[in-house]
């Protein structure tokens, strides 16, 4: 195209009509610069929020077996805050930029995929990075089909902590239906998925939170119990509720400040899940004497740094058991809990209230209005 607007230009012999070839010229440029990038979050070194911005970066170039998401929504996690900090870096080969999951439509199909998605799908991705962005490249077998009448913003809150959970729950925990699972910062993300999940599953959720309002979303979900961590120790609290048993599994992203209240409250032969540290890593104490007591199975677990045939497996199994109960008419109704959505500008107020614990369930961002209404 640029050669051939060259070639008219040169045929051309009046003033006017070279300075018209000029304002072609830029216009062409311009369009085709607009074609090859986008906008993005930007993290200028690491830090606090303030480094965080939005500027215009290259779009992502399709590797086989990917597709290009055109991103309407995606959403903030707790590893976007640890990456911006420089202790989460993203997994080798993935892209550095923030963002875990995404929502929007299929616009490109890159070579040698299977066929599993067209141009057009409303979708919602799983991603090791790159998803705070105007696109985004996704393996075929990290998609997940969004429910019929699920806005883009709902749809960007479930992949990172819906997946999480599930993997917590069912691959790593093992949880069984009558049990009682012991769920730590319940209000978060992962925290209400995970509720909502041990319930349709059977089970029986207690969680910890540090506000009334988080205690009361998560009773509202469905937990039977809620505790405020701040008021006491949860551990007898957890006993009292169980008849003495204690819980069978134990979703653990707290760590060292919790370990000794968690043995405590933990059945014998439970499982205790840890997939974070928020209350520090550095344990000083017996705690191997008491796992070994009780006969505890402590397991550590991530997502971000999995496999792609794990991410696949994982995925299938959600969308094939879980996802379906997020369009209405079953028995147990699924709903992703959304505290706030912001434009994609306000990146920094996002992280902010973030690492301020003032969010119940997921903080969304918008990156582009559906169609009908004006894009960024």
């Amino acid at each position: 195209m640029l050669g051939g607007v060259l070639s008219h230009c040169r045929q051309l012999q009046t003033g006017v009509a070279y300075s018209l070839c000029g304002v072609l010229l830029s216009r062409l440029l311009t369009t085709t610069q607009a074609m090859s990038d986008m906008q993005a979050v930007v993290l200028q070194q690491p830090g606090g929020p303030e480094n965080l911005s939005v500027g215009r970066v290259a779009r992502p170039q399709l590797q086989a077996g990917e597709v290009l998401l055109k991103v309407y929504a995606t959403a903030v996690n707790r590893a976007d805050t640890l990456q911006r900090k420089g202790a989460y870096p993203p997994p080798k080969g993935a892209s550095d930029i923030l963002g875990l999951e995404a929502a929007g439509k299929v616009d490109q199909v890159g070579p040698d995929c299977k066929g599993l998605w067209k141009p057009g799908d409303r979708v919602m991705a799983l991603l090791p990075g790159g998803g705070n962005a105007e696109f985004v490249a996704v393996d075929e077998s990290h998609l997940m089909a969004i429910p019929a009448g699920m806005s883009y913003q709902e749809a960007a809150a479930i992949p990172e902590v819906w997946l999480t959970a599930y993997q917590l729950l069912h691959f790593v925990g093992g949880l069984q239906k009558g049990e009682t699972v012991l769920i730590h910062a319940g209000g978060s993300g992962v925290g209400t998925a995970a509720t909502q999940l041990s319930r349709l599953a059977g089970a029986r959720p207690i969680i910890t939170a540090g506000t009334p309002d988080k205690l009361q979303m998560a009773k509202d979900l469905g937990a039977v119990a809620a505790f405020n961590y701040k008021e006491g120790e949860f551990a007898q609290k957890v006993l009292d509720k169980t008849d003495g048993k204690g819980a069978s599994v134990v979703l653990d992203c707290v760590g060292a400040s919790f370990w000794q209240q968690n043995v405590r409250c933990l059945a014998v032969e439970g499982r205790w899940v840890l997939y974070g540290l928020l209350g520090g890593g550095a344990i000083d104490g017996d705690i191997l004497a008491q796992v070994l007591r009780k006969r505890i199975n402590l397991q550590g677990t991530t997502l971000r740094a999995r496999t792609k045939e794990y991410k696949a497996s994982l995925v299938k199994a959600f969308a094939e058991n879980a996802l379906p109960h997020f369009s209405p008419g079953g028995p147990v109704q699924l709903r992703p809990i959304i505290d706030r959505v912001l434009p994609l500008q306000d990146i920094s107020q996002a992280h902010r209230c973030m690492e301020d614990n003032k969010n119940t369930g997921k903080i969304v961002l918008t990156v582009r209005e559906e169609e009908g209404h004006a894009e960024l």
